[in-house]
């Protein structure tokens, strides 16, 4: 069990950030592919990946990948692999997945077919007709794409983008990966100032400040694998402690304005739970009035699409005032604004130096930079 493959599903359009932090993390085989990355590593890069990563999904552990164009081709392929060395006695074993572009396209029969497989191994390996089922979590993930299998256990429970400080969100809230990948496409260092505007419930902010302090993520929540038997609990405790050794200390400009005062609230009290509530301060604060006193400094924002939370010309009427308020700042500013309204650049004012596409959870947006 020395070398493991991983696969970490990311949202489209972040999958070379993804990358290129497993890189940095020192896993080995990074290739990035459409809504995932694949990566090499040790069991100690399990509690390391879920702790550390900001833009990746979840941590999923390949067990293997074999043709499956019937059932049967399924249950065999299944139960070929090695699930004891993983999943012990008394483990308990769901199973979810998905099916695309293959022969077998209904997802509750290959639940059951795998389900069948597994249990029937174990069964096997351990003399027992029933499997008890009544310990820790070990999640199974199938996917059958282009009529190939690959079976998986999902190592972090809970999605990463739950870092643990969101309680609950406001209306239509910003993923934290997506937030960490705004942040991390200004390529913003701690160095200048950085505002949101829009800042709702103070993702971008928060995560802003993590960014700048180097605080992985995951330091404040649990995840699955920390109750598998077959990995050491000792690596969990090495992997925080690498990653609390790796912080910066500093002081840092971090601000978010809301109209909403609850919102405003909500940041706040979000932002102490992620214990960076020295690092960022929250206002009331009108953004089609929006100024800043520095030379210089960063506006990474999510404002309203139009779709879910205001209608269209709502927020167009807004992009507009905003765009008069961007205008007033020195050129030294630079903006990263996510929007999937398609007529953005139109009423905003000006046209956008770069445009990047990305995902907010299922709706296409732009990232559009003004450099």
């Amino acid at each position: 069990m020395s070398q493991l493959q991983f696969a970490v599903p990311t949202l489209f359009g972040l999958e070379s950030l993804a990358a290129d932090e497993l890189r940095r993390l020192g896993l080995s085989d990074v290739r990035a592919e459409n809504g995932r990355v694949l990566c090499s590593g040790t069991p100690a890069d399990i509690p390391r990946i879920n702790l550390n990563l900001r833009t990746g999904e979840r941590v999923l552990l390949i067990l293997g990948s074999f043709p499956a164009r019937d059932f049967e081709a399924l249950f065999q392929g299944t139960r070929a692999l090695p699930w004891e060395q993983f999943i012990p006695k008394g483990g308990q074993f769901p199973v979810k997945g998905h099916c695309l572009n293959s022969t077998l396209h209904a997802v509750p029969a290959c639940q059951s077919i795998v389900k069948k497989a597994v249990a029937a191994r174990l069964g096997q390996k351990y003399g027992m007709e029933t499997l008890p089922e009544t310990g820790a979590i070990y999640q199974i993930q199938f996917s059958i794409m282009k009529d190939t299998a690959t079976l998986m256990l999902d190592t972090s429970g809970a999605g990463l983008h739950k870092r643990g400080y969101r309680a609950q969100g406001v209306v239509a809230p910003l993923r934290e990966t997506l937030a960490a990948a705004m942040v991390m496409l200004s390529r913003y260092k701690g160095c200048d100032p950085l505002c949101d505007p829009f800042c709702g419930s103070g993702t971008i902010p928060i995560e802003a400040a993590l960014i700048a302090k180097n605080r992985a993520p995951g330091l404040n929540r649990s995840f699955s694998a920390q109750k598998w038997a077959w990995l050491d609990n000792k690596l969990w405790l090495e992997a925080a402690d690498e990653a609390i050794d790796c912080e910066f200390d500093g002081t840092y400009e971090i601000w978010g304005g809301d109209l909403d005062p609850a919102a405003v609230e909500l940041a706040r009290h979000n932002a102490h739970l992620a214990e960076v509530d020295d690092l960022v301060s929250f206002e009331v604060s009108d953004a089609t009035r929006f100024h800043w006193g520095g030379l210089h400094g960063r506006i990474v924002t999510n404002p309203p699409y139009g779709e879910r939370i205001m209608e269209r010309r709502e927020a167009e009427d807004l992009y507009r005032a905003f765009g008069k308020a961007y205008a007033k700042f020195p050129d030294s500013w630079k903006l990263y604004l996510l929007s999937s309204h398609t007529e953005f650049e139109r009423t905003f004012g000006k046209q956008a130096d770069k445009k990047r596409k990305l995902y907010n959870g299922m709706l296409k947006c732009d990232l559009f930079m003004y450099l």
